[in-house]
């Protein structure tokens, strides 16, 4: 199988080229030329397998320069091994009879990240390999909050790579912040940057655009690549928990199979509900994919009007991994519905760059309606939601999850659709623990660390072990960076 870019379809090349460098020339992304899929029986054989069988399974389709054996030693070191704490690895919970949550949270650093960056150090190192590549893998992250973690616990000391994270310096939780600027590893690197995650991201391409910078790093034996979900070994390993989640609730009985399942994903680049998406392409009778947005409801403005147009205030929220204006994953879907026309695409991303938006032709239009629909929320509807599971459903959620859950409410109360849903869990509420102790009505909340005690005697539920370990560690990284300066950290890193 090739990959092509998204703006050039005579830029193509193998998988682990996909995976190995990351970004396309001129800009692109990496999608496949074809969406496998699945055989007609294929979900009944799937149901009776463990997650760790169910992703070689279905990665296998995609990575057809990759073996079997190679599949299946990944998936055993990435999701075994007691990296994450429920054996499931990404469980389903009943919430209520017509309503699921697919917990993605349970692994090293409690956000579905970790899900695609435990899986993404195995495919990129081995495309290393086969692609003859010599040199250093200089690995540029953008965060806005879990993606840097994920990526610095992913890759830490694994030969052959660095990695360098940047995050908004005041866009990421306290916990977030803590996890990132304690990363142990001899490899890895940390920069907070003055802007919002819109910044350090728009700072990221533009290093991976200047080939002056590129010349000099690759005189000094190293190569640029890419950790966040423009990297094709990110979205992959995503597709694999949505039909792991379908199957699932087959085999306990509340789907029969071809039984439509909604969506509702709390969505900011674009790439955990783009894996939604191709899962649904597949094969996987999922129904309406629901894109829940916070305050920053760029997305959502899109798909109810066909208008993307990023010129509009930017509100930094208590869902900060969604505070993102420039979902750079809607270029993939983009490709996906002008049938691979580049040049339509193309002429999209430049208005974007020189405008702050576009407009879709009015047949992507009529594909968004078909596929897809949106709700958003602010954060005083969010505490709300997390209230309410709590008080009603004695279900702990985080802020994400509650716009996920919010969103979908109103979809429900508008369509009146009553078809069984699916609400992605995207982190674990002890990473957000003032905002949950607000929306739970209990007293002033701590700050830190302590936050997390004081959220575990309330609600008596014992925090994830990976965040009660952050007690005691040692701050490595304190820098901060203008976005300007993002060039010259990440010289200094590689000096």
């Amino acid at each position: 199988m090739y990959y092509v870019s998204t703006r050039d379809r005579l830029q193509k090349t193998t998988v682990s080229g996909a995976i190995a460098y990351g970004l396309a020339p001129g800009g692109g992304l990496y999608t496949p030329e074809a969406v496998p899929s699945l055989a007609g029986n294929a979900l009944n054989t799937l149901k009776n397998m463990t997650y760790q069988q169910r992703a070689v399974y279905l990665m296998n389709m995609y990575l057809d320069s990759y073996s079997a054996s190679e599949l299946t030693s990944f998936c055993s070191k990435a999701y075994g091994g007691g990296k994450f704490d429920d054996p499931a690895v990404a469980p389903v919970r009943r919430v209520d009879d017509t309503t699921y949550a697919l917990e993605l949270w349970h692994g090293p650093t409690c956000a579905f990240k970790d899900m695609a960056l435990q899986m993404l150090p195995h495919l990129l190192t081995a495309a290393l390999r086969k692609e003859g590549e010599e040199k250093t893998a200089c690995i540029l992250v953008a965060t806005s909050g879990d993606t840097g973690k994920g990526a610095l616990e992913g890759f830490r000391d694994v030969p052959g790579t660095r990695i360098l994270v940047f995050y908004p310096r005041d866009g990421v939780s306290a916990i977030q912040e803590l996890q990132m600027n304690t990363q142990e590893g001899a490899n890895v690197g940390v920069c907070s940057v003055v802007g919002n995650f819109d910044d350090a991201q728009t700072g990221v391409k533009r290093i991976f655009s200047d080939p002056a910078l590129k010349e000099e790093l690759a005189k000094r034996g190293y190569f640029l690549s890419s950790a966040n979900s423009i990297n094709w070994g990110r979205v992959l390993p995503q597709i694999v928990y949505y039909v792991s989640a379908y199957c699932d609730l087959m085999k306990e009985g509340a789907l029969e199979k071809g039984d439509k399942l909604n969506v509702c994903v709390p969505t900011g680049n674009f790439g955990d509900i783009l894996a939604a998406y191709y899962a649904k392409q597949m094969g996987v009778p999922l129904g309406r994919l629901i894109c829940a947005s916070n305050s920053n409801n760029v997305l959502t403005d899109f798909i109810q009007t066909g208008v993307y147009d990023r010129n509009r205030p930017f509100y930094n929220t208590i869902s900060p991994s969604m505070d993102i204006l420039i979902s750079s994953n809607l270029e993939r879907l983009l490709h996906a519905y002008t049938f691979g026309n580049a040049e339509q695409v193309k002429g999209y991303m430049e208005q974007l760059n020189s405008t702050g938006r576009y407009q879709v032709s009015d047949e992507v239009k009529k594909k968004l309606d078909k596929d897809f629909a949106a709700a958003f929320c602010d954060d005083e509807a969010a505490k709300a939601a997390i209230g309410n599971m709590w008080r009603e459903k004695q279900y702990l959620i985080d802020p994400h999850t509650a716009v996920a859950v919010d969103a979908l409410e109103q979809y429900r109360a508008k369509t009146g659709d009553a078809a069984p849903a699916l609400v992605v869990s995207t982190a674990s509420p002890f990473k957000f623990c003032p905002a949950v102790m607000e929306a739970l009505g209990g007293k002033e909340p701590a700050h830190g660390l302590d936050s997390i005690q004081q959220l575990s005697d309330l609600t008596g539920i014992a925090a994830p072990a990976p965040l009660t370990g952050l007690a005691g560690k040692r701050i490595r990284f304190d820098q901060t960076v203008e976005k300007e300066q993002m060039v010259a950290a990440v010289r200094e890193m590689l000096r």
